[in-house]
């Protein structure tokens, strides 16, 4: 089943966070990952309001994870550690 990555964040700091974001895009691409929602309009109804919402397809939970936990996914992440504040979910879809 496919399963979606679903991020909510804070940039801090946008210099260092537009290397995560290009490092993170490819290995997001590699691992057959596309975005379905990257930064757009949204309406925070509860919880911790997070200004940049993402949202990326894969082909399984299983795949999600494996980005995750990629090396190059890894080394993008460096740059996303303190500068930015980031919660970060996997979510099988019911498709």
């Amino acid at each position: 089943m496919p399963a979606l990555w679903i991020a909510h964040v804070t940039v801090t700091d946008e210099a260092a966070y537009k290397k995560y974001a290009a490092g993170a895009t490819e290995a997001i691409a590699a691992h057959g990952g596309t975005f379905i929602a990257r930064g757009g309009r949204y309406v925070q109804l509860e919880g911790t309001d997070r200004p940049r919402n993402v949202v990326a397809r894969f082909p399984d939970l299983e795949t999600a994870e494996a980005c995750y936990r990629s090396d190059a996914y890894q080394a993008a992440l460096e740059h996303a550690r303190g500068a930015s504040q980031r919660e970060l979910v996997i979510v099988e879809t019911s498709e």
